[in-house]
């Protein structure tokens, strides 16, 4: 298997090759020329994106439908909701094109009800997250490192809210955590963290209550049918988002060096699934080349594979989902998952990065 596995000064294991460089100038120049420039034009999938959240919404409160006539749009509705955050993300990396101005008014239409404003989103993902990406206690989306869960013991209870902690409310996890996330990244880590310095938190959190004030007022014009305006659609549109999140980073190991074939996952989702979802399974692909449009990413996908198909990992999607809710949370070494709670409860991450390598497809 051509990924190094080795120990750094203090004995500890380092994983991963510092190629990642090597790799992105020889995609650009074996690519396409097309591969990376911005696709302005498709921008217009938010208006029926719109028209579905909006049309569906009108209809449960207007309509008098039965329970399951209203459950029906409410699932409809939140999966337009989670749809259309995948592709704000890529109009916040600039996949799109456009003005800032214009960036951060779809920002707002794809991340405005899930309580995250767009300039918030751009501090905490595009330049912490992928600048940080699987990096020990420096990733924001992670859940770090033993030594973290040893210093601070009180963090242990946070971990049985997760996939694989084994309790009961962990299997509710997707349903809410993007939102709660964000929260906890805007109070606590944007607060704390020095990667954060600079960016004006105050006025994000005043733009979070304003989201949750919209929200709070399309509940109580809803009524009794707030379950199926406000309750299903958003747990649906979390749930959406993070079952793709989730999967692609924490099965990994983590690494020195911020090389996406080593640090990152991509997914195997179905056809259909990955065309609505806006190719958000190509995720290597995405970490490589942040601003280039999803509908190239098979592109560098088939290069991957071809050039180094022991290293490019995409299992199935299904299959990710089960292995998340199996394996523990918190990394005891670079290649290795522990559960703080249950420090004998440890994953090794190399099986399956030859298991499910594109290699041995």
């Amino acid at each position: 298997m051509n990924v190094a596995v080795n120990s750094d000064i203090l004995g500890e294991t380092v994983y991963g090759k510092p190629d990642e460089r090597e790799l992105r100038d020889r995609m650009k120049r074996e690519l396409p020329p097309d591969t990376f420039r911005a696709q302005t034009w498709r921008v217009i999938w938010f208006l029926p994106l719109q028209m579905l959240i909006w049309g569906g919404m009108a209809v449960i409160l207007l309509a008098g439908l039965p329970w399951y006539g209203n459950l029906t749009l409410a699932l409809v509705v939140g999966h337009s909701i989670g749809c259309q955050a995948l592709l704000a993300h890529e109009v916040l990396h600039g996949a799109l094109g456009m003005s800032r101005r214009w960036q951060n008014f779809f920002g707002w239409l794809g991340f405005g009800p899930f309580v995250v404003p767009p300039e918030f989103w751009r501090k905490w993902h595009n330049v912490v997250h992928h600048g940080n990406t699987n990096a020990g206690d420096a990733d924001p989306d992670s859940f770090g490192t033993l030594r973290r869960y040893k210093a601070d013991p009180k963090q242990k209870r946070f971990t049985r809210l997760a996939p694989g902690s084994g309790t009961w409310y962990s299997y509710l996890f997707l349903v809410y955590s993007f939102t709660f996330h964000a929260q906890l990244v805007l109070w606590f880590q944007a607060r704390k963290r020095k990667p954060f310095k600079g960016f004006d938190r105050g006025k994000a959190i005043r733009q979070s209550f304003v989201c949750v004030a919209a929200w709070g007022v399309l509940a109580v014009l809803s009524g009794p049918l707030v379950v199926f305006t406000v309750l299903v659609p958003f747990m649906v549109a979390n749930a959406l988002g993070q079952g793709y999140i989730l999967t692609n980073h924490f099965l990994r190991p983590q690494t020195a060096t911020n090389n996406p074939l080593d640090n990152s996952m991509s997914l195997r989702s179905h056809p259909v699934l990955d065309r609505l979802h806006f190719r958000f399974s190509h995720h290597v692909e995405h970490h490589f080349f942040p601003k280039m449009s999803s509908n190239k990413a098979p592109r560098v996908r088939v290069w991957l594979e071809q050039h180094h198909g022991d290293r490019y990992v995409a299992m199935p999607h299904s299959t990710a989902l089960k292995l998340l809710y199996s394996t523990p949370r918190v990394y005891r070494s670079a290649t290795e998952l522990v559960d703080p709670n249950n420090p004998g409860r440890v994953v090794d991450l190399l099986p399956l990065q030859k298991q499910y390598a594109a290699s041995n497809r």
